[in-house]
């Protein structure tokens, strides 16, 4: 629930809900709420501050913490899982939240992922044959015409700091 508070609007006591999400200028003179993380939101924050996102349509079914490839999809962006087994499907960004091929997808194009399993902490990760995920830098893929691209550095368990390097592909 929205936390409230008590204002008063020409000269008549009224109850108002804080808002956790702008429109940007329709919002003005409202206040703002903590999200259900304990953080505002980023549509609160000018431009350039905040995470550096792209809201763009999913062209498959993508689960939390998936690395995304964003290509030029008849001349709109769209999203995909990122793979190493095809050059052109490098990782450009992910993905925090599940999201339905069709739908639009909120993909961070830098920051630290949050949504992984299995990792290292002090790791190397580069992209993986498994679409939307990553494989520890010696475990590379290393087959004709895969693709070597570093992703980052696991800061944890479940937490990589997403770097990507450039793509090489093998021959």
């Amino acid at each position: 629930m929205a936390q409230t508070f008590l204002t008063i609007i020409s000269g008549v006591k009224k109850l108002a809900a804080a808002i956790t999400t702008t429109a940007g200028a329709a919002d003005a003179g409202k206040i703002p709420a903590l999200d259900g993380t304990g953080k505002l939101d980023n549509s609160f924050m000018p431009t350039g501050i905040g995470a550096e996102t792209k809201s763009v349509i999913a062209s498959e079914s993508l689960s939390a913490g998936d690395f995304v490839n964003i290509y030029n999809n008849a001349g709109t962006a769209t999203a995909r899982k990122a793979d190493a087994t095809t050059a052109g499907k490098e990782a450009t960004g992910f993905v925090l939240s599940a999201v339905a091929s069709g739908s639009t997808a909120t993909v961070y194009m830098a920051g630290i992922n949050t949504i992984l399993t299995g990792l290292t902490a002090g790791g190397r990760y580069v992209l993986s044959t498994t679409a939307g995920s990553v494989v520890v830098r010696a475990s590379a893929p290393a087959s004709t015409g895969n693709v070597f691209q570093e992703i980052g550095v696991a800061l944890s368990a479940t937490e990589i700091a997403f770097e990507p390097g450039e793509p090489v592909v093998y021959l």
